[in-house]
């Protein structure tokens, strides 16, 4: 047991060493509009892009993500399929209607069976997809798949670009942060209760 310890030691995996250090291969600082009316996933996915030194902007629902779009121009946009009154896919419409928003990348997620599926027979013009659960790895295959294929690209920021003043956990609630997402409960329930 003090072989591995020492193996661990040497090569820098203590616990938490791995999820904290970025990844290679991903730009850093870019501003990620996460979009999704769960409060966990906002938490979660936000989790994972601040320790990979993104500024994460969040979004509950579909009106705030256009508007949010449009004023922050975010580099890079995670967007929920599933919300109540505007539907993601009713947003990414939106944004790529929009001059200011059109050029954005977007990843659709969702934990519901259905809007899965309805993602992949249609796909709506969106760059990637990201099933619920995910964790970090999937999280950043996706990111590094958007910048080398070109479509990622972090904007240089000028001295009016803020990024968001103060953060909105406490170190003790960022730690209970748990690292993967899960479907939300009502996702599932509503993939379960819709007919075949």
């Amino acid at each position: 047991m003090a072989g591995f310890e020492l193996i661990r030691r040497f090569f820098g995996n203590e616990p938490g060493d791995r999820r904290a250090a970025p990844r290679s291969g991903v730009p850093k600082g870019a501003w990620v509009l996460v979009v999704d009316d769960s409060a966990t996933i906002r938490a979660v996915l936000g989790k994972m892009l601040n320790q990979d030194g993104h500024v994460v902007l969040k979004a509950p629902d579909g009106e705030t993500a256009i508007e949010m779009a449009a004023r922050e121009r975010p580099d890079l946009i995670f967007l929920d399929i599933v919300m109540p009154g505007m539907n993601g896919f009713a947003v990414l419409r939106a944004l790529r209607r929009d001059p200011r928003t059109h050029r954005i990348p977007i990843v659709m997620i969702s934990g519901n069976l259905q809007a899965t599926e309805q993602f992949y027979v249609q796909r709506f013009g969106a760059d990637d997809f990201m099933k619920k659960p995910f964790g970090r790895g999937e999280v950043f295959a996706r990111i590094q798949h958007l910048t080398q294929s070109g479509r990622l690209v972090v904007r240089e920021r000028t001295a009016e670009d803020v990024a968001p003043a103060a953060p909105e956990h406490t170190e003790a609630e960022h730690a209970a942060i748990p690292d993967i997402a899960m479907p939300d409960p009502l996702d599932l329930a509503a993939s379960s209760a819709e007919p075949s």
